[in-house]
């Protein structure tokens, strides 16, 4: 039996203009993670800066039996992010496994 199996993770950098505490930042991430695993039903986490106010790291990871789709949900779900109107995007990159 083969099995065809595409792991896909996107690592997403964001800057938090507004963030004057770390409440604050993880109203603000809570809401972003909330948003994105709703709309695209993928593994999401904030995985580094975890003690920095204004900066925030999240990783998503998308499975799917083909890679062409994961790597189309990974771009979707980086566009779907730059456009959050309480974080800017600083830089993302994608990752295939």
């Amino acid at each position: 039996m083969r099995f065809g199996v595409a792991i896909g993770i996107l690592h997403l950098d964001f800057f938090i203009h507004g963030a004057r505490s770390l409440k604050e930042k993880r109203r603000v991430v809570k809401s972003l993670i909330s948003q994105i695993r709703n709309k695209f039903n993928c593994s999401i986490a904030e995985t580094d800066y975890l003690d920095l106010w204004q900066r925030v790291h999240i990783t998503v990871c998308v499975v799917s039996n083909e890679s062409k789709f994961t790597n189309t949900q990974l771009n979707e779900i980086a566009k779907y992010a730059s456009n959050h109107a309480e974080a800017e995007m600083l830089d993302y990159r994608i990752e295939m496994l």
